[in-house]
């Protein structure tokens, strides 16, 4: 059965879930819809669907829908995501997300609620760990060949010069970033953060978070707003007793390095993924797939309760810098 699908905000990232839709062959794309009319119509005449101007209008309309990517923007990244992820929900519609969760851990909290109330799926897109070269590290971990988990460091970093609230940095890049630190190593237990400002920047625009895990591994993050293009997007590194792999660039070059031996198991481009703009697809793809087996609400990867864990972790992150303290979760 075909899946007929909308989009909720056609800015650059929904724009991009509307095309992986509109290609994939087991979703029709039905509906799109923007607060800007330019935008929702433009998105409409292009991919041959109807053009909405708020999300009560189209669910008015009686346009059937089996599932809505909710692809808002707002402060922070997040800050509009709350009421139409909350309007599709109460009306009983799957919803693909955009990170953050929200800004807000509170309206989080309350968009995985009502899904857990309504057992509606509700997913958030966390691309980076979507990917094959993260899929077979995982299968590593989950094997014990990495033994008891010790360490990981995590670096995620671009060049974004945007000034807007002081913990835009926090609270728009690292849902990416905990995510896939939460997808090799579980739950975090204690959290301490520095952060500094770039030159001539008014937001905290670098940041060093450790981390102490629920399982007795400790790790680290490192990220910034003030990166280069020469320095590559992402660098994943998890220590084992058995041995280490280290992911580069979520899904370019993976390579597995044992403990006591100099023979290494190296991957590039897994899969068939080249770079990480193939994230999108594979992600929204994923979750087509998911809802076409009809996987219960509460086994959807990458879910809303996985995306306010790690936005959790960036408000403890915030609290740790403020107080000078380690925050425990």
């Amino acid at each position: 059965m075909t899946l007929k699908v909308g989009v909720v905000g056609v800015g650059n990232i929904g724009s991009i879930h509307a095309n992986v839709y509109h290609e994939h062959a087991k979703t029709e794309l039905v509906a799109v819809c923007d607060i800007i009319k330019e935008k929702a119509d433009a998105a409409a005449a292009k991919f041959g669907c109807r053009a909405f101007y708020s999300v009560q209008e189209m669910l008015a309309s009686g346009i059937h829908l089996d599932a809505c990517s909710m692809a808002t923007k707002g402060e922070e990244n997040g800050g509009e995501h709350y009421q139409p992820t909350m309007e599709l929900l109460e009306a009983g519609i799957p919803v693909l997300g955009e990170k953050p969760i929200s800004n807000r851990i509170d309206e989080g909290e309350r968009m995985v609620a009502l899904a857990k109330e309504k057992q509606i799926p509700f997913a958030v897109n966390l691309n980076h760990r979507f990917t094959p070269a993260a899929l077979r590290a995982k299968e590593w971990v989950e094997e014990g060949r990495l033994g008891q988990l010790h360490m990981i460091n995590m670096k995620m970093w671009i060049n974004n010069p945007v000034e807007t609230s002081p913990w835009f940095h926090l609270r728009a890049l690292h849902p990416h970033s905990f995510d896939v630190i939460r997808y090799f190593c579980g739950d975090v237990k204690r959290v301490a953060a520095f952060m500094m400002k770039g030159e001539n920047r008014k937001i905290w625009s670098n940041t060093q978070v450790m981390l102490e895990f629920e399982n007795g591994a400790i790790g680290n993050l490192v990220g910034s707003y003030d990166a280069g293009a020469s320095y590559g997007l992402e660098r994943c590194e998890v220590v084992g007793s058995k041995g280490r792999f280290v992911l580069d660039d979520a899904c370019e070059h993976l390579t597995f390095y044992p403990r006591h031996s100099i023979s290494t198991e190296s991957y590039s481009y897994l899969g068939g993924m080249r770079h990480f703009n193939e994230t999108f697809k594979s992600r929204i793809s994923d979750w087509i797939e998911q809802l076409d087996a009809k996987v219960p609400y509460d086994q959807i990867n990458g879910s809303g309760q996985e995306a306010l864990k790690a936005q959790t972790i960036i408000e403890a992150a915030i609290r740790s810098f403020e107080t000078s303290s380690i925050v425990e979760l």
